[in-house]
């Protein structure tokens, strides 16, 4: 990974799970630091990680070459219009966003010139280091700084390159909502094994362990999902009475709306900032 000096305005969870990746791979930590209206999350990032802290975005900006936009996605206009930097310091940066729902054409109007800008979309497992994210870069960003913002969100899990904007509603909606999908459905077998007359704790451990599993077996071969499913499933059996309720219920269809519904949503996202 390119060694560059990375400043990071918001200090939530999301910059927080990066800084550590980061730094636990070997990243210098005096080439990070943090900017935050909260004094508490900037002392806890100094004390775990040594970086570098402020409550002055103009200060971290001005010292880094590149800039994670990490605020809310309703206080990014705020604090980019709050910002005393040369308009020439600013043009020089890169940017990574990790905001949901500000497209890049939006991030130009907020800054007033055309953003040298990533726009990426980490989702909730990129907390433990078990992330997918996907990427977005417009023609006028380099390769070189495509490889950096591609380097850096590997820092929290895996990393998707996306081939146009539109894509980022979708990985939203196969990917960065998708661990909410799986939580309900565990949720729902949880459900059941404790009707099946396990307690609370045992259901969690069951299912948990059920689900890791199942994942590990998917990402530890190259055999396609369904292959597996078709090896666990002996005709007439028990599991196959199961996945014929499933398919009975329509599944597949109801999985396809739920996508495509956090899809149109993240598309009328894109108006409300």
């Amino acid at each position: 990974m390119q060694l560059r000096k990375i400043a990071f305005i918001g200090a939530g969870n999301m910059s927080r799970s990066i800084i550590s990746g980061l730094v636990q791979s070997g990243y210098p930590a005096d080439h990070l630091i943090a900017s935050n209206r909260s004094n508490d999350k900037l002392t806890a990032l100094e004390n775990d990680f040594r970086i570098s802290t402020t409550q002055n975005n103009d200060k971290a900006i001005a010292w880094a070459d590149v800039v994670v936009l990490a605020v809310k996605p309703q206080m990014m206009a705020e604090m980019i219009a709050s910002l005393t930097s040369n308009p020439e310091i600013l043009q020089k940066k890169l940017y990574i966003s990790i905001a949901a729902g500000i497209p890049i054409e939006r991030f130009n109007q907020m800054f007033g010139f055309t953003v040298n800008l990533v726009r990426t979309m980490p989702n909730t497992p990129s907390l433990l280091g078990l992330g997918l994210t996907g990427l977005y870069a417009p023609e006028n960003v380099s390769a070189d700084d495509k490889s950096f913002a591609n380097d850096l969100m590997k820092a929290v899990g895996k990393t998707v390159t996306l081939a146009d904007e539109d894509g980022i509603d979708a990985i939203i909606g196969v990917a960065g909502s998708a661990p909410a999908y799986f939580f309900l459905f565990m949720e729902c077998l949880a459900e059941q094994a404790e009707k099946q007359g396990f307690s609370a704790q045992q259901a969690r451990e069951i299912v948990a362990q059920v689900a890791l599993g199942a994942a590990t077996m998917v990402n530890n071969s190259d055999i396609p999902i369904a292959t597996l499913r078709q090896q666990v499933t002996s005709k007439g059996g028990t599991t196959a009475k199961a996945l014929d309720s499933f398919n009975q219920d329509k599944l597949s269809d109801v999985t396809e709306r739920a996508v495509q519904a956090a899809i149109n949503r993240a598309k009328e996202m894109a108006n409300l900032f």
